[in-house]
């Protein structure tokens, strides 16, 4: 458990850092067309994100065990060879590399819980998972910035730099990860077994559990395009609020991703799946409540920046790390439904990160005259509101399905 949840941790947090180097700079003063440069950038990468989610539900959900750790390095590869090109093509031409190099790297995450799922130690091992993407991304900024200072990297060659420092460690950690063996007998026993899906085992997937996955999509597109700006502008919210310390990105993500590891991690003692599936719906709802309880203190004075930034990543995390792995993990244990979790989290992201670049062009085109602090403290409250009611009604409606159908095995025939 241990050995598998350090080796997906790594593998995840150096593959960010052939994504999120770009974050760490603002291209202060440049724009394109009326645009911010860096918002273009942001924007081409989070549409080359979301291109790949939808080429991910087949392209995940259908691939062989044994292709795994090879996808993987090929995808990272091209990734970085984007980053070559956005250094060396001059702006603005260079922004349609941002989009090639999110275009591979959206399939990553859903070809790693493959690694994971269906065990007893899921919970763990996905916990270890998601803490590494938490913590990466302020991690990398710091490393970024830290290149920029000491060596004198300039913006354009600051991503591809970034990326380059990670190219052994990703490959000694995705090696980690194929010498974790196979599920067990135990493990099909408690989880249930885990197999490729074709386009009719997913069309039947989703036909079985329509409106609960709908209104769960709904809450995790909410979650990700909170989440995304949060991430992609940090250092201009922070800045906005009166932060100047670059350092501050590692410090609160690290914070955070040790709080969600460790409750996420406690779930390996539930064994009653529906159980656990309850217990985290709880605590998705404790994390939408804290985003706006905290912004409301911060507004109010109550709270200093640093502390509200912290709070709301710790109440995002405790919403966006069950949907990525753990949620649908128990949901589909509890169902013993006959399927990969790979296909059920690349479809919610493939929504999520639609959602994301709407987010950035209404931002841009619609909100241009708010600041990013102000845009994100109202994105708080929206998040706080709607987020927590769809929440429940998804609960509520898997709880009556649960209800009609405990006991009975569900397959792709059903």
């Amino acid at each position: 458990m241990l050995f598998g949840a350090t080796a997906a941790f790594c593998t995840y947090a150096c593959m960010y850092a052939f994504r999120k180097g770009i974050t760490a700079v603002t291209f202060e003063g440049m724009a394109f067309a009326g645009v911010g440069y860096k918002t273009w950038l942001v924007t081409a990468q989070v549409l080359g994100y979301a291109v790949s989610k939808g080429l991910g539900v087949k392209f995940v959900s259908e691939m062989a065990p044994g292709r795994r750790a090879v996808s993987i390095l090929l995808l990272v590869g091209a990734a970085l060879l984007a980053l070559l090109g956005f250094a060396l093509v001059p702006a603005p031409y260079n922004i349609i590399f941002l989009f090639l190099n999110g275009l591979p790297l959206g399939m990553v995450y859903g070809i790693m819980l493959g690694f994971l799922e269906g065990r007893r130690q899921t919970d763990a091992l996905v916990a270890g998972l998601t803490a590494s993407f938490i913590f990466a991304s302020g991690f990398v900024k710091t490393v970024a910035l830290t290149i920029r200072s000491s060596w004198g990297v300039s913006e354009f060659w600051l991503p591809f730099a970034t990326g380059m420092l990670f190219v052994l460690p990703m490959l000694g950690s995705v090696y980690a990860l194929t010498m974790l063996p196979p599920p067990t007998a135990e493990d099909r026993d408690l989880r249930t077994e885990r197999k490729p899906m074709s386009h009719t085992e997913r069309k039947t997937f989703v036909r079985d559990f329509g409106v609960g996955l709908v209104l769960l999509i709904a809450s995790y597109v909410l979650l990700t395009a909170f989440r995304d700006f949060r991430d992609n502008f940090g250092p201009e919210i922070l800045r906005d609020a009166g932060v100047q310390n670059p350092g501050i990105f590692a410090k609160t993500e690290t914070l955070v991703a040790v709080g969600v590891l460790v409750v996420m991690a406690l779930l390996q003692r539930v064994t009653d799946n529906f159980q656990a599936f309850v217990l985290l719906n709880g605590i998705m709802l404790a994390g939408g409540a804290l985003v706006g309880l905290s912004t409301y203190a911060y507004s109010m004075g109550l709270i200093n920046p640093g502390i509200w930034f912290l709070l709301t990543g710790l109440g995002l995390y405790m919403g966006y790390v069950p949907c990525n792995g753990l949620y649908f993990e128990r949901l589909v244990a509890a169902f013993r439904y006959v399927s990969t979790v790979g296909f059920i989290v690349t479809l919610a992201d493939w929504y999520g990160y639609l959602g994301s670049v709407g987010v950035l062009l209404y931002k841009n085109f619609g909100q241009a005259d708010i600041s990013f602090r102000t845009f994100f403290m109202y994105g708080a409250y929206a998040l706080a509101g709607l987020y927590s009611l769809l929440v429940i009604l998804s609960f509520l409606y898997f709880t009556q399905k649960f209800r009609g159908e405990i006991g009975r095995p569900v397959s792709y025939s059903s």
